[in-house]
């Protein structure tokens, strides 16, 4: 079953173990029910994402690392991950979420990592950084900078 391998389900041996974690990957991404025939190859960078994700989740994992989810997908595809991340969270996965939309990563992380250079600059809370003048510039649209881009732009 083409399905099978491409859902990561290779490594579970029971048929309905198999059935149940599909089914669960369902209900996080329901568009990958109706595309289960189909390569991963063609789908949409989206579905392709939302597959990465449900193939990770089908060994029930304690700690998911997740490298950029939101990477070219449209704002609404973005909102459906983030979402799916949080929820995930909640049912007591840890993550590791390395991402360019940073004010989205913060907002639902416990705690984030500012790095410069491949070094921490930052850390802390939510709120802990976003307190910090040089985050609020450089990383979440706000600050000096922003303010004179405006200006500039005639808006």
């Amino acid at each position: 079953m083409l399905f099978r391998s491409m859902m990561g389900g290779f490594l579970i041996k029971s048929k309905d173990l198999l059935h149940q974690r599909m089914e669960e990957a369902f209900q996080h991404f329901p568009i990958l029910k109706t595309r289960k025939n189909q390569r991963a190859g063609t789908m949409s960078g989206g579905e392709q994402q939302m597959l990465a994700i449900s193939r990770a989740l089908m060994i029930k994992p304690k700690l998911l690392l997740l490298d950029e989810p939101s990477l070219g997908l449209s704002p609404l595809l973005v909102q459906d991950i983030f979402s799916t991340i949080k929820e995930l969270h909640k049912s007591g996965v840890t993550i590791l979420l390395v991402e360019q939309n940073v004010n989205r990563a913060l907002k639902i992380a416990d705690y984030g990592y500012v790095l410069t250079s491949g070094k921490i600059f930052l850390s802390g809370t939510y709120d802990e950084l976003y307190e910090e003048e040089k985050v609020r510039e450089m990383y979440l649209g706000e600050g000096k900078y922003v303010r004179r881009a405006k200006l500039w732009s005639g808006h």
